[in-house]
């Protein structure tokens, strides 16, 4: 048998002179990182990291933002190089210098923010970097076939000749996935796969990554949803602060115990607030419908409003008008007819509101794209603290900003939202996805707004970071503010919402109290609401009775 890594350091396998077939054979793993380590600067993003992760697994790396995951799989992927260690593949030992060797050995990954070129088709992008020979025809025949028997295999619906930027979040995640299973990896790693995903969706993936497993393919999936963790891996390895600090076979662990290695110390699972007490009405929507440049109705017929010291949610499946209905509100785009009306006044959504106006006017809003609408990435954190809102007097008066005020108003926000590392100096692109969201609610949540709209607020961000977030979000309910949250993550909708409302194709399909079901919920984002139907069943019975009567 032929030693190992450990046993020899002039091997540049493991088993190597083990027979094809055998025991030894089967049990190299098809990841091995030995003493990984990667700095950027003075500041260790991972720090003599050890990994193994087995053949034909699905092996979960979890840690809060910030604790290295992304880092360490950039450096199996080649975007990295490693400052130290030694990386071995299906037992070979190899140097991954860019992400074309990693696809070469069979490693494919797909990323937390989109590697998609917005202005190129789906099939385009697919086929980016492996067109297949001098002309271009032969190879986007064989590849729009293949891309279909793919999206066909795995139910991922979408339309191949459709241009990136026109689609939703959740359908340009579909594209990163087709584009690393048409690549046919062994290895895939998959980071925050499901930050865009529905339930219903994250299961269905979740159905496909077993069947790449039980296929003989290996999975490596980074996420903060510790109930996706405990119910796809086989084993789970988590980071903190750049080191591993444990493996654990999935099936001998459970959330809680996951949570406090991941956060070091004790986490709430669980939202706490009081039964709330809303006051006036702080917004009214008033038969609000948007429609796109080629006529399609997007947001339909909408009527609701949202009082003072209390959290409405809106629910639904990605792309079924919650993203507009949230933008028109805010005035970045234009509604096609109805009214929306901010303490009693009126905002022009018609004409396209003034967003500047509307900050003035008391209303925040943490868009759900936090890197298309939400921050300028090349900025540094001070800027970015400051959009939309540079011209308030505190900031300074005529031409020139007072820099060090806002260098000051930064760093104390970056405290009180435990912005990490607490540069503000830094660029916005340099921070960790969660990061960047705390800078975001931070700018917005800091402002004492009257209301504040929030899209997706926990999207790509640990457990840590959530219950802060929720938390802060329930905070300033109790201070009797008024908040429009919208969100895929239905625990996150029934945890944080006084009230429900379901879109489905555009329109409110029902309203709900926090106390709805997941199961009851999730029939209504599909456009089936049995209570209603149970109603306007009973109004039938009522008046068949009313006619039989009177022909008695």
């Amino acid at each position: 048998m032929g030693k190992t890594i450990l046993d020899s350091e002039q091997s540049t396998t493991e088993s190597s002179s083990a027979a094809p077939g055998s025991t030894a054979v089967a049990d190299i793993p098809a990841i091995k990182l030995v003493g990984i380590e990667k700095r950027f600067g003075d500041v260790y993003a991972n720090r003599n990291i050890d990994l193994t992760v087995k053949k034909s697994s699905i092996h979960g790396i979890i840690g809060e933002n910030g604790a290295g995951k992304s880092t360490l799989m950039s450096i199996l992927y080649g975007f990295y190089s490693a400052d130290a260690g030694e990386i071995f593949v299906n037992g070979q030992k190899e140097q991954i210098t860019d992400s074309q060797k990693a696809i070469s050995i069979g490693i494919g990954m797909v990323h937390q923010h989109f590697m998609l070129v917005d202005n190129f088709t789906v099939l385009e992008n697919v086929v980016l970097g492996v067109e297949g020979g001098m002309t271009l025809a032969g190879g986007m025949a064989r590849a729009r076939k293949e891309l279909q028997h793919l999206a066909d295999e795995y139910a991922l619906d979408i339309d191949v000749d459709a241009l990136i930027e026109e689609l939703p979040v959740g359908l340009q995640q579909r594209v990163e996935i087709l584009k690393a299973l048409y690549r046919g990896a062994d290895i895939l790693i998959l980071d925050e796969p499901t930050g865009v995903l529905t339930p219903a969706e994250a299961d269905h993936l979740f159905r496909i990554l077993e069947q790449l497993r039980d296929q003989g393919k290996t999975i490596l999936l980074i996420t903060h949803k510790l109930r996706e963790i405990m119910a796809i891996t086989d084993e789970v390895s988590v980071m903190r602060r750049g080191e591993m600090v444990a493996t654990v076979q999935t099936a001998q662990s459970s959330v809680e115990q996951l949570a406090e290695l991941m956060v070091g110390r004790h986490v709430l699972l669980q939202v706490e607030k009081d039964e709330n007490e809303p006051g006036g009405e702080v917004l009214r929507v008033e038969n609000l419908t948007v429609t796109d440049k080629r006529g399609v109705t997007l947001v339909d017929d909408v009527s609701f409003s949202v009082r003072a010291g209390e959290i409405v949610g809106i629910a639904g499946v990605s792309g079924n008008g919650q993203s507009e209905l949230m933008e028109a509100i805010s005035g970045m785009i234009k509604a096609s007819s109805g009214r929306v009306l901010l303490n009693g006044d009126p905002i022009g959504v018609t004409e396209k509101a003034d967003a500047n106006e509307l900050r003035h006017r008391g209303m925040a809003h943490v868009p759900e794209d936090r890197h298309r609408t939400g921050l300028v990435t090349k900025f540094p954190a001070t800027e970015n603290m400051i959009l939309g809102y540079q011209d308030l007097e505190k900031y300074g008066a005529g031409l020139f900003l007072d820099l060090g005020a806002i260098l000051e108003e930064t760093k104390s926000f970056m405290q009180d939202f435990d912005v990490r590392p607490p540069d503000p100096n830094l660029k916005a692109a340099n921070f960790s996805g969660g990061n960047q969201q705390k800078l975001v609610l931070a700018r917005e949540m800091e402002r004492d707004p009257d209301i504040l709209l929030v899209g997706q607020p926990t999207r790509g961000v640990d457990i840590g970071a959530i219950e802060f977030i929720h938390k802060r979000l329930i905070q300033m309910r109790d201070a009797g503010k008024a908040i429009l949250l919208v969100s895929v993550e239905l625990d996150e909708i029934r945890s944080l919402s006084d009230r429900i409302l379901v879109m489905f194709a555009g329109k409110i399909v029902g309203e709900r109290d926090n106390s709805a079901s997941e199961g009851e919920l999730g029939l209504m984002m599909a456009g089936i609401n049995k209570q209603d139907d149970a109603a306007n069943a009973t109004n039938a019975d009522d008046t068949i009775s009313h006619k039989e009567g009177d022909l008695s």
